[in-house]
């Protein structure tokens, strides 16, 4: 019988502690298989914060590191620069990264710190009981914004790509969703993008992935993916933001 799929190698082969019908198992997935791609599992070390994500060391075969809420883009610096030949890769959630760990990031890419960065935004605190992140969409009701997000009194969401795609240490800056298969397709490919640039030493590169929190939401899996659809993808519009090899193709 013809093998049609593998579990990568770089994906633990254990249960996950996320909730049912959260996309962060897809996510793992696809760094895994680029992992397993270019080869370098025992070359690559990954850093997780404080939030969902705090267990990721479970889940990856790589050398993780745990760091503070917000600090994985400034203990990820120091491992890449004390260890250049390696692959270093942050995995944050928003509220995480433009929240606490706004000062870290900005700054990380600025400096054009030649990392990866994979950045998880489903528009809540997830971890934490489902609280306002700094994503949250307009009118969003949440466990501190029962009656919807007022951006006369808590302002508006952070695009976080289009806000980085303006820094000159940036290499690549794009968003992309896994709602659907060919959706996932585009987010593996931008992830290998990513891991690509590290190895070409370009700098910083963020993949900025649009995914669901069902339990916060209170929503079935399908009705997430279906509000990622309706309510996300417009107000965080999906594509490539910077690219600095976009003219080294042409």
């Amino acid at each position: 019988m013809a093998v049609v799929f593998e579990k990568p190698h770089s994906l633990c082969d254990v249960s996950m502690h996320y909730c049912p019908g959260c996309t962060h198992g897809i996510v793992h997935r696809l760094i895994c298989e680029v992992i397993d791609e270019m080869g370098i599992e025992g070359d690559t070390i990954g850093i997780c914060p404080v939030g969902c994500s705090v267990m990721a060391y479970d889940y990856f075969n790589c050398d993780m590191i745990e760091a503070p809420h917000g600090r994985a883009p400034a203990v990820a610096t120091g491992v890449k620069r004390a260890l250049p030949d390696k692959y270093v890769f942050t995995y944050q959630g928003d509220g995480d990264l433009a929240a606490i760990g706004t000062c870290e990031t900005v700054h990380s890419a600025t400096r054009g710190e030649n990392i990866v960065i994979i950045f998880i935004n489903n528009t809540i605190y997830g971890m934490t009981g489902g609280q306002m992140a700094p994503t949250t969409l307009p009118g969003q009701v949440t466990q501190t914004t029962p009656f919807g997000r007022d951006t006369s009194v808590a302002g508006f969401p952070i695009r976080v790509c289009e806000m980085l795609s303006t820094l000159d240490g940036v290499a690549l800056a794009q968003r992309v969703s896994v709602d659907s298969v060919p959706n996932i397709k585009t987010a593996k490919k931008a992830i290998r993008k990513a891991f690509e640039n590290q190895k070409e030493k370009r700098g910083f590169s963020i993949v900025e992935v649009l995914s669901t929190c069902p339990t916060n939401w209170g929503l079935d899996p399908i009705e997430a993916l279906e509000r990622l659809r309706k309510d996300m993808i417009p107000y965080f519009p999906l594509g490539v933001y910077k690219d600095i090899t976009a003219k080294e193709d042409k």
